[in-house]
């Protein structure tokens, strides 16, 4: 067989050069950096899915569990969360903007995204937190019943999260700042956009059980 053959044979199993010739894949070599941090903060957001599985849960459980107190109806101002979930959505859409930028290795609009993102956030945890103390100086508190502590520890479990994101952003700020686009420092940017996208898809699904079904009764 001659050298041109072989290189049209080698050619033709892998026509579009994907890396995925005849070499098996215990041969390949180790998998590039980037695969492997993106796989293991997956299976970060996994575990994180499944502890709010578990406070889920609880509520559907408690749900009805008011002890004579207010149930979800008597408590929820709907103008007032409706709020809070536009400030988080547009946070993330900024998000996906400072992603862009990113990509494009635009150092100016990552800040401003970024930023953005940051004071969204802020604005929905600074609502969240009226919301808390509203129902703590009506008498309304995580003690009153067994349906409010399932309340306050799901939706203050969600404001957590969105609080350590925001410490999270300003050191990626603070990064691209003084280090640029690095390698490294691009990851762990992509890391913290599932973060923040995946906050989003916990309090769509937090809106639609807690307080959409619970003014619906």
């Amino acid at each position: 067989m001659t050298s041109a053959t072989a290189d049209q044979r080698a050619q033709g199993s892998d026509p579009h050069k994907l890396g995925r010739g005849d070499t098996p894949p215990s041969e390949r070599g180790p998998a590039q950096k980037r695969i492997v941090v993106a796989y293991g903060f997956w299976i970060f957001l996994l575990t994180d899915f499944i502890m709010f599985a578990g406070f889920f849960a609880a509520y559907a459980v408690l749900a009805k569990a008011t002890a004579g107190g207010p149930s979800a109806a008597d408590i929820v101002e709907l103008p007032l969360v409706g709020a809070e979930t536009a400030l988080l959505l547009a946070s993330s859409f900024a998000c996906g903007m400072a992603g862009i930028a990113t990509a494009a290795k635009n150092r100016f609009w990552f800040q401003v995204a970024m930023a953005v993102t940051a004071l969204l956030g802020a604005g929905f945890l600074c609502l969240e937190a009226y919301e808390f103390l509203k129902l703590i100086g009506e008498g309304h508190g995580p003690q009153r019943s067994a349906f409010l502590s399932a309340f306050f520890a799901l939706v203050g479990c969600h404001g957590l999260h969105v609080m350590l994101g925001l410490l999270w952003l300003t050191t990626m700020m603070a990064q691209v700042q003084a280090k640029g686009f690095r390698e490294e420092i691009v990851r762990r940017i992509a890391c913290f956009s599932l973060f923040w996208h995946a906050l989003d898809i916990i309090w769509v699904a937090l809106f639609t059980t807690v307080y959409l079904l619970g003014v619906a009764g």
